[in-house]
């Protein structure tokens, strides 16, 4: 019933009041100001470079690079800058998967394992009714993030058949169906359903399906070494380093594990041609009818209810919040905004349809900072939805972002231990096996362990004693991950016998990345 109110709220949005799309059609000249809110945004945010597309009624009013897709050698960002686009890549995936429904008549309350037989999550009787359309609504049951460990930090160690075969081991924290939790692993899985399907790599399938009818220069696969000639080098930034490169996520031309949740790479030109294929009901510009409108409006439905925050309210006047397929469907002063963010280490994307206004936004950058894609976007979309609106978005996402700041550093407070362990740490060494996650090694060098993933190559660091069994993990990339405490457990022969690891924090979370692992000793009689 709710869900069914939801959807007929959205549907109520499909029109918008005549005064306000009156009041919503802006010039060209609205946007006069966007160079400058751009680069401040960069500076403001320590972003070194982004760019933006913006369409409207058909036409391009906007695409351009500010900034710097490389530091090192100044090389400026233009419209045809590759970027990673992390999570607005999942719109791809629905996409691909709806297409795939159609086409081997199918529906989208198929059961994932008349695909992928090898599918097992860890309840029996979830297994048996998960279906296609469960892969995307974000609600298996699972915690937020569940499995992402085995995609970052990258380069990942794991291949998507076996991150499927991990799903039995990851545990629910909800009933199924019951809640919102974002999950990327299931976007993998919707995406191994439609190369199984097609009986093709997911990457063929998005350039057939997609890239190539929209004649977009855009990959899901491999990059082509021309390609390379134009790509967004990924930053970060912090107090201590300033603005530093993440090369573990740059774009070197190789396809990530992770493209059908988060690893397609595009621009924004190319953006511009995919966004304005949903304005016009799924046809391209020659005329194909790459997506029906039966298909879109199935992939833009509400399907699962978000949560409207107080800053949702005061923003946008949001009244309701939900997540369709790939997409987040919300009203920004009573019309209806569908869009996806993107975020990953060194990247940031976000995206936007309203239909009503016949607009489209693009926003792709190369850094860190969520301020800069969101200060940009708040900015034009309000020039077209509420053009009275002259607020600094910059510096309301500064205000933002300080709040935050202060409330997290008054309820934080580091772990403190005696700095002593019990054993000697040579005794804690050794090599230890996750049943998923494989194996982490731990060997002394010159008296300092060390730690190592068999699978995930980033994953080093140093075990800095803290209390009884229990070290702090000082991972090597800090960028890559935070700092872990590893506690052990030891036998009343005081033999090491295996370890869990937990966040370094002193709030006891049950949700978190390491939940379900524990490392057994291989060498233990236990």
């Amino acid at each position: 019933m709710v869900l069914h109110r939801i959807s007929q709220l959205v549907a109520g949005l499909s029109l918008c009041a005549v005064t306000a799309c009156a009041a919503s059609n802006p010039t060209s000249s609205q946007l006069n100001q966007l160079d400058s809110v751009i680069d401040n945004a960069l500076t403001t945010f320590h972003t070194p470079g982004m760019s933006v597309g913006v369409i409207h009624n058909g036409k391009v009013l906007y695409a351009k690079g500010r900034g710097y897709r490389h530091l090192n050698n100044k090389q400026p960002v233009n419209a045809d800058t590759l970027f990673r686009l992390a999570s607005t890549s999942k719109a791809f995936t629905a996409a691909a998967l709806a297409l795939a429904i159609d086409e081997f008549d199918l529906s989208w309350k198929t059961r994932v394992t008349d695909i992928l037989p090898e599918f097992q999550m860890q309840d029996p009787w979830v297994t048996r009714e998960f279906t296609l359309l469960d892969l995307l609504t974000h609600r298996s049951g699972l915690g937020g993030g569940a499995g992402d460990s085995m995609l970052w930090p990258e380069p990942s160690g794991f291949s998507r058949k076996e991150i499927i075969h991990n799903l039995r081991y990851l545990t629910p924290v909800s009933s199924f169906r019951s809640e919102y939790a974002y999950s990327n692993v299931m976007y993998i899985t919707a995406g191994e359903v439609v190369a199984a399907l097609y009986q093709k790599p997911y990457a063929q399938v998005i350039q057939e399906k997609f890239f190539t009818p929209l004649d977009m220069q855009c990959f899901a696969g491999d990059l082509t070494d021309a390609a390379l000639n134009n790509v967004a080098m990924s930053y970060g930034h912090n107090d201590e380093r300033g603005i530093y490169a993440i090369p573990r996520n740059s774009i070197d031309g190789r396809e990530l594990v992770s493209a059908a949740a988060g690893g397609i790479v595009c621009n924004a030109n190319d953006m511009l041609k995919w966004l304005q294929m949903w304005l016009d009901k799924g046809s391209s510009p020659d005329g194909q009818q790459i997506l029906t409108p039966a298909q879109i409006e199935s992939l833009q439905q509400a399907y699962t209810v978000l949560p409207v925050s107080d800053t949702d309210e005061e923003w946008d006047g949001t009244l309701f919040k939900s997540y369709a397929l790939g997409w987040r469907l919300s009203d920004v002063s009573g019309i209806k905004v569908i869009s996806h963010t993107g975020t990953l280490s060194g990247y940031q994307a976000y995206v936007a349809l309203v239909p009503e206004l016949n607009l489209a936004v693009a926003v792709l950058n190369n850094g860190s900072n969520y301020g800069a894609r969101g200060a940009v976007m708040q900015h034009i979309l309000k020039s077209f939805i509420s053009p009275s609106d002259k607020q600094d978005w910059v510096q309301r996402y500064v205000d933002y972002q300080d709040e935050r700041e202060q409330r997290y550093l008054a309820n934080f407070a580091p772990p403190t231990g005696s700095g002593d362990v019990i054993l000697d740490p040579i005794a804690y060494a050794g090599e230890f096996a996750d049943t998923w996650f494989g194996t982490l090694s731990i060997t002394s060098k010159a008296d300092t362990l060390r730690i190592a993933s068999e699978k995930m190559p980033m994953l080093t660091g140093s075990l800095e004693p803290f209390e009884d069994h229990t070290f702090v993990i000082r991972w090597d990339n800090q960028n890559a991950a935070s700092d872990a405490f590893i506690h052990f457990d030891v036998n009343t022969q005081r033999q090491v016998t295996g370890f869990s690891l937990y966040p370094f924090t002193n709030k006891t979370r049950e949700n978190h990345e390491y939940r379900d692992m524990y490392f057994t000793a291989k060498d233990s009689e236990n």
